[in-house]
């Protein structure tokens, strides 16, 4: 991250961060920052809105209106914020047990009434901060705290739960494709209405070391070469597209925003 950018955006006094070395949030979040940059949004019109958990620190270190929730429940703290203020950005920072979890409830209203919040998930396959646990996003077979001998759960895709639920806008990608990253987080902040974008990101420290991944760089060429956008995939023979995952923009669509067909019932009654 330049200078400038971390000067601007960031309260340098709370730096250096709390997260494990080699960890990708710190990319994520930096995403974040680029993209409200280059949006060029006012920073006092900008709300950050987080709920507990790894991911769920950045808010602390980003230099805006930041409001650090309880577990689960940042999507139902943003949709307060948003109802209050609809000319706040309200952005919200969760993480995959967060966000698919506890707060599974919220993500699903949230995306069916298109309300217009950003939701950018750190989605690193594991609770990091509270012990090392399996999540709904932990891959079958591997290993948490909580799952000493293998996950025996399916996985949930996050971005199609979002995409099934009603979110307009709705994208996937990791913290090694970070240009196109920026992209999807950028595209997520200008659409009008509810944005999801799924930020695949890596744990070493309980996740990897647990299910034995290798190193930090062993964890980030497996995401370069497990993650291929699904235009291009569409045009891939079947042998090609083994092991592979999806990542992308997958739906964009204009449909009414829930402050604004609220606005429109306030003044039938005026």
């Amino acid at each position: 991250m330049n200078q400038p950018l971390v000067e601007n955006y960031f309260r340098t006094d709370k730096l250096p961060h709390i997260w494990c070395p080699g960890c990708g949030h710190g990319i994520i979040m930096a995403s974040i920052a680029r993209a409200i940059d280059k949006l060029k949004l006012d920073k006092d019109k900008v709300c950050i809105v987080s709920g507990i958990g790894c991911s769920s620190r950045a808010p602390g270190y980003m230099d805006f209106n930041t409001l650090h929730t309880t577990h689960g429940r940042a999507l139902a703290f943003a949709t307060g914020v948003k109802l209050a203020n609809p000319e706040l950005e309200v952005i919200v920072i969760a993480g995959d047990g967060d966000l698919s979890a506890i707060g599974g409830n919220h993500l699903i209203h949230a995306s069916r009434r298109n309300i217009g919040l950003t939701t950018i998930c750190f989605n690193n396959n594991i609770y990091g901060m509270t012990g090392g646990q399996y999540s709904p996003t932990t891959p079958t077979h591997d290993k948490g705290t909580t799952a000493p001998y293998g996950n025996i759960d399916k996985p949930f895709d996050i971005t199609k739960l979002a995409v099934g639920a009603g979110a307009t806008f709705a994208a996937k990608g990791t913290v090694y494709h970070v240009n196109q990253l920026d992209k999807y987080i950028e595209s997520a902040i200008k659409h009008k209405g509810f944005s999801l974008v799924e930020a695949i990101s890596i744990c070493p420290t309980y996740y990897g070391r647990k299910n034995k991944k290798g190193s930090v760089v062993d964890m980030m060429n497996f995401l370069k070469d497990s993650f291929v956008d699904h235009k291009v995939a569409e045009k891939l023979p079947p042998e090609k597209k083994q092991g592979k995952f999806l990542m992308g923009e997958f739906v964009n669509v204009e449909e009414p925003e829930y402050t604004e067909l609220y606005d429109q019932i306030i003044e039938m009654f005026k």
